[in-house]
């Protein structure tokens, strides 16, 4: 019998080329699995199917993982307000770890002993697939045939017509990845330091140019509300990007360094991450403590970058969320977002934990808690260890 191999299919070239090369320069028995992190619609999963059956699959699956990837990903984004550089909202990065430990369940359950990705070798992604693979399931086979072999895109494409395999394969002039937390963009003016996007780089182009308010319920930390009406985080996310995109909304270029040691530049377009993020943020600044919110921060961060980095399954990221889930016990209320076109501003909130409307005083105006002579007291108390250091370092 054949050997079994699951692969992680997304319909592209890369993964297309992988059936039948697996197939027939392999031996083995090709299974191809198709992770929706929710940047799939219902026609773009039923082509890909269509295309791994006829490229040679012996069967195709399709998990739907939108629901997990909220739960244990994205929310914990938005609980730490997670913008990597201070820019980038892990928009696809943060996906890829849920896609590879879904591909190993698909793995388990049928028995196959190899697993296989379209992963060149010069990016990120094949970190993170191969992390999940080595820890979740040691000892089984890695395949990856794009980077094992070096071949370039017209290599791909020649292989696959000589097998009698003549889709259209016309690269078009961006690269998209789209998914429920964001869109990333990348093309010839990402790969030098000045390049600028234009504006039809983008997937979305703007429609609306007068400005709309929007209010976002929060409770406990989680989008849960649109104007008024309740809906379901995801069902949050996807209206505001469907809104924000229409303004062309939350585009930016993200730098950074690559888990494998190179400087790298990419696009993006992610209106919901970006809305929420600052929306919550806002909600944060009145409901937690100059303590809270700073340990959130330096947390966070190390959260997002790990994250971006495929090490979601290091315990020290199920402590941090631990620690999230604690900070948002009373990050409930509503605040409200002005978009314009390329543009949006969070205008303000309302919460029943608001720490500034307190009736402890105003700032600037007046202090209903503590005298003037408090206040000189607290202020010499708080001077003396810098006046015992500047006596002695005059």
């Amino acid at each position: 019998m054949k050997k079994k191999v699951i692969l992680a299919f997304s319909g592209g070239l890369d993964t297309s080329f992988c059936i039948p090369y697996l197939t027939r320069e392999r031996g083995l028995e090709v299974h191809t699995v198709m992770v929706d992190t929710g940047g799939f619609t219902p026609e773009e999963l039923a082509a890909a199917e269509r295309r791994a059956m006829e490229l040679g699959a012996a069967s195709h699956k399709v998990v739907d993982a939108v629901e997990t990837y909220y739960k244990k990903g994205i929310r914990y984004l938005i609980f730490g307000n997670v913008l990597k550089n201070a820019t980038y909202p892990l928009s696809v990065s943060s996906e890829r770890v849920f896609q590879a430990m879904a591909v190993l369940d698909a793995v388990q359950q049928t028995g196959a002993s190899c697993v296989a990705h379209g992963c060149t070798g010069a990016g990120n992604d094949q970190v993170r697939f191969d992390i999940v693979f080595e820890t979740l399931a040691p000892g089984i086979e890695i395949i990856a045939p794009i980077r094992e072999l070096g071949l370039s895109r017209q290599q791909e494409i020649d292989y696959l017509r000589a097998a009698g395999f003549d889709f259209s394969w016309e690269k078009s002039k961006y690269s998209i990845n789209q998914g429920l937390w964001g869109t990333s963009v990348g093309g010839v003016e990402t790969l030098s330091s000045d390049g600028v996007l234009p504006a039809e780089a983008y997937p979305s182009q703007v429609t609306e140019h007068e400005p709309v308010r929007v209010k976002i319920g929060f409770e406990r930390g989680e989008p849960v509300s649109l104007n008024g009406k309740t809906l379901t985080p995801i069902e949050v996310i996807r209206a505001l990007n469907t809104l924000g995109n229409r303004y062309g909304v939350g585009r930016d270029v993200h730098v950074g360094d690559t888990i494998i040691g190179l400087k790298g530049r990419v696009g993006f377009e992610a209106a919901a991450p970006l809305i929420l993020i600052k929306a919550h943020h806002l909600l944060e600044k009145h409901t937690l403590t100059k303590g809270q919110l700073y340990w959130k921060g330096a947390l966070a961060e190390w959260y997002g970058q790990l994250m971006h980095e495929g090490q979601y399954l290091e315990p020290v990221m199920r402590d941090i969320e631990a620690f999230l889930d604690s900070t948002q016990q009373y990050v409930t209320g509503e605040v409200e977002v002005e978009l314009r076109p390329l543009s949006f501003s969070v205008l303000g909130c309302r919460t029943p934990y608001d720490l500034m409307n307190s009736g402890f005083g105003d700032y600037g105006e007046t202090n209903r808690s503590l005298t003037a002579a408090d206040i000189e007291g607290f202020t010499r108390v708080l001077a003396n260890p810098l006046k015992i250091y500047y006596s002695v370092h005059k």
